[in-house]
């Protein structure tokens, strides 16, 4: 074989491997545009683009479906914070278990130690719910505040036991599964979305209601608004490109889309082509560098290949969009 021959196989084999994908993408919402109260419900709850680059929904139809996390020893397993409790859906959302019971309801977000299996944490509206053993038992670790209505909730990937959590008076930190709290940022902003990097674990980022963008560069100690940010916007998430430790991307409503590529410091419009600046979520494609989603509000979920500076549509029209997740396929 020449090496010629041999340099195009592995181009080859190369491009077959990045179009098959590493990941899978769920989206979480419900269809609203359109909905009469009294109605039946339209497609609802957990979809699941396909290969082909369609949504098929998974498990049942329910409105209230709002974050999903995965087993990390078997990727195909799911965990769903739903408004009625926290539920495992095995093989991809075929079966569906409910983990919680009736007095556990109205969840906002669930996360998975990826340090120490058969860690689960909930956010709820009223604290912080603890699983040691895989959704068997419960406990509540809240953080000492007024106000005990927390939206996310999410766990270092780098260090078992190791929590930041935001909610309605700001972002809170713990290093022992929950057994102390302390308060780290945010100033009474109200926590939409927090996410940590893959590219760099000690970069996070916070979305608010009133306290716009905030950042953290050392593992989410001390946090930082970014200046150039909006901050009388509605930021609804944000989310680091896996490809750029210092590209960032945010939506909400009014800013629309905006990616920084400095680490926050300054941003660019990319909202132009989408039909709105609604932004509920937006999230760079592991798989595919320059690729970038965006779910606009009651519209559609729309994909960029050239970082936000064009559009199309991808599904879910008429939707509203809580969570768009890539989870790695099961080996």
């Amino acid at each position: 074989m020449s090496s010629r021959f041999r340099f195009l196989l592995l181009l080859c084999c190369a491009a077959q491997a990045a179009l098959a994908g590493e990941h899978r993408l769920y989206a979480t919402g419900v269809t609203t545009k359109g909905y009469v109260v009294g109605a039946p419900l339209q497609m609802s709850g957990l979809f699941l683009r396909t290969s082909d680059g369609e949504w098929v929904e998974k498990g049942f139809t329910n409105p209230a479906v709002l974050a999903v996390d995965y087993d990390r020893s078997d990727p195909s397993t799911l965990y769903l914070a739903i408004g009625n409790g926290c539920f495992e859906a095995k093989n991809h959302g075929e079966t569906w278990k409910q983990l919680t019971g009736w007095r556990v309801t109205e969840l906002q977000d669930v996360s998975l130690d990826p340090n120490r299996p058969g860690r689960i944490y909930i956010a709820l509206p009223d604290g912080i719910g603890f699983s040691p053993d895989g959704g068997k038992t419960w406990a509540r670790r809240t953080p000492a505040t007024r106000r005990k209505y927390f939206h996310n909730v999410v766990v270092d990937s780098t260090r078992a036991g190791r929590v930041i959590a935001g909610g309605e008076t700001g972002l809170f930190l713990t290093e022992n599964e929950g057994g102390k709290w302390m308060f780290v940022g945010g100033n009474d902003a109200q926590i939409t979305h927090l996410t940590q990097s893959t590219k760099n674990p000690r970069h996070w980022a916070a979305s608010s209601q009133d306290g716009g963008l905030l950042l953290s560069t050392d593992g989410g100690v001390t946090w930082r608004q970014a200046e150039s940010l909006d901050s009388r916007q509605s930021i609804y998430n944000a989310d680091f490109d896996p490809h750029n430790a210092q590209r960032i991307a945010a939506g909400g409503w009014g800013i629309g889309v905006a990616i920084s590529d400095d680490g926050g410091a300054t941003w660019q419009d990319r909202t132009h082509g989408l039909p709105s600046r609604r932004i509920w979520r937006v999230a760079f494609d592991p798989d595919r560098p320059n690729r970038i989603y965006a779910a606009v509000h009651e519209q559609a979920l729309y994909v960029s290949d050239d970082l936000g500076f064009s559009w199309k549509l991808d599904g879910l029209e008429g939707s509203l969009l809580r969570e768009l997740r890539f989870v790695p396929e099961a080996e």
